[in-house]
């Protein structure tokens, strides 16, 4: 007997990229209780994020912290593919992606780590699902008839 495999170029399965926006939530709180400008929220606009079902967190590079200008919440151990370390985690990032949008905790990643990663609480909160065979997210329903979310 003999097995026969379908032809799959250009049907394999594999990563998930998208594109998010990374917004300081207390510039935003600033601006519309008039102490600063609009111009001067920071904000980082962010293509090729790995969607990454195997991370928690948001997960952003200290360059780009430190650009919005996050504030350190506390330090977690982390699980990674080294070992558990400690990781520094920060408050205070608001993520708009397929339009959705949330405040999130994110996770500091390693020096010299310059991927950015969307983990699953923020997937899960924005009502977001990655679509392996289509290499896209999903965005799941949100509207009077039905809702991803629930209670």
């Amino acid at each position: 007997m003999t097995l026969v495999l379908p032809n799959l170029q250009g049907k394999q399965m594999g990563q998930v990229l998208t594109t998010i926006t990374v917004t300081n939530f207390v510039d935003t709180v600033l601006v519309d209780r008039g102490f600063i400008s609009a111009g001067e929220v920071r904000s980082a606009l962010l293509d090729k994020v790995l969607v990454d079902t195997g991370a928690t967190l948001l997960s952003l590079p200290a360059p780009i912290i430190s650009q919005l200008g996050l504030k350190q919440v506390g330090e977690r151990d982390v699980e990674t593919s080294v070992g558990i370390r400690k990781g520094r985690i920060f408050g205070g990032a608001q993520i708009t992606v397929e339009g959705r949008e949330s405040i999130f905790d994110c996770l500091e990643l390693p020096e010299g780590v310059s991927a950015v990663l969307l983990g699953m609480t923020s997937m899960q909160e924005l009502g977001l699902e990655p679509d392996l065979k289509n290499q896209r997210l999903r965005v799941l329903p949100m509207n009077s008839e039905q809702t991803y979310l629930m209670g």
